[in-house]
């Protein structure tokens, strides 16, 4: 059965009454965010499970269901944890600033929403492309880069693709948003932590050929057109994410999943008790 771009949510959630209590997601991380970005403005928690997915940053262990009359039972008792994460929200305006509506249509509708980031990037079929983007933070502009495109994520999205651009990681308890360049074409550029009320304004600039995107959790959300801004912000909702796992630690899902090695030696503490 094929569900268009938007996968099965839309479908889903209009045919649903009463209201969904929980939604249980099978996949992968990459799952595990398509869910987030259609569910958590629902208020819907999420247990997903890593069914065939490779990091499994958000989702639990496959195994988890092999015990599935336990796992409906600390479902139906409320036995579980809930682990909320921000998001992020976007929206695309037009540069005349008497012009509020949004660029892509008006309602909530017109908004984009992501779990890990919003990233503004150039894509072409036949070449690589270097773009020029100008950002701006709570109106005041803070500097042009030259490159390969601006990462702006959430703490959870911290330890993808930012971390790949040499971005810092941050707790997913914090509420905060990461601005970090592409391959900037300088070497001062550097990334940029902010608190979580500000609101992040990227304009493309020098954008003769129309290839700047908006893309949302890696998924191409519109195109950028000039004399158009992207506008980016916290989010009014999180994500929920159910966690089974009594043991669950994120400190140890970074060592595991990232690979996060340390010293090369272990040496002994034996101060601890």
């Amino acid at each position: 059965m094929s569900f268009g771009p938007l996968g099965p949510y839309p479908v889903f959630l209009a045919s649903t009454s009463p209201t969904i209590d929980i939604a249980i997601v099978l996949g992968g991380d990459g799952t595990a965010l398509a869910a987030a970005r259609h569910l958590a403005p629902q208020g819907i928690p999420i247990l997903a499970i890593n069914a065939g997915g490779h990091l499994g940053f958000l989702t639990e262990p496959l195994d988890t269901l092999s015990q599935s009359d336990r796992v409906w039972s600390r479902l139906l008792n409320d036995q579980y944890a809930v682990q909320k994460r921000m998001m992020l929200k976007a929206v695309v305006l037009d540069g005349d600033p008497l012009a509020s509506n949004p660029a892509n249509g008006q309602g909530e509708e017109s908004f984009f929403w992501a779990l890990n980031e919003m990233c503004i990037k150039p894509a072409s079929a036949d070449r690589m492309l270097t773009s020029v983007l100008e950002l701006e933070i709570d109106g005041e502009v803070i500097d042009q880069f030259q490159g390969d495109g601006l990462i702006v994520s959430s703490p959870t999205g911290s330890t993808c693709y930012t971390v790949a651009a040499n971005g810092p990681i941050l707790h997913p308890g914090m509420a905060a948003l990461i601005v970090t360049p592409i391959c900037a074409l300088s070497l001062s550029s550097r990334a940029i932590v902010l608190p979580p009320k500000a609101v992040v304004s990227i304009w493309p600039l020098e954008d003769t050929e129309l290839n700047t995107k908006l893309w949302m959790d890696g998924v191409l959300a519109t195109s950028i057109w000039p004399g158009q801004k992207v506008e980016i912000s916290s989010a009014n909702c999180d994500a929920k994410f159910i966690l089974l796992r009594e043991n669950y630690s994120y400190y140890r899902t970074l060592r595991e999943k990232l690979y996060w090695a340390g010293t090369r030696i272990q040496y002994d503490n034996n101060h601890r008790n």
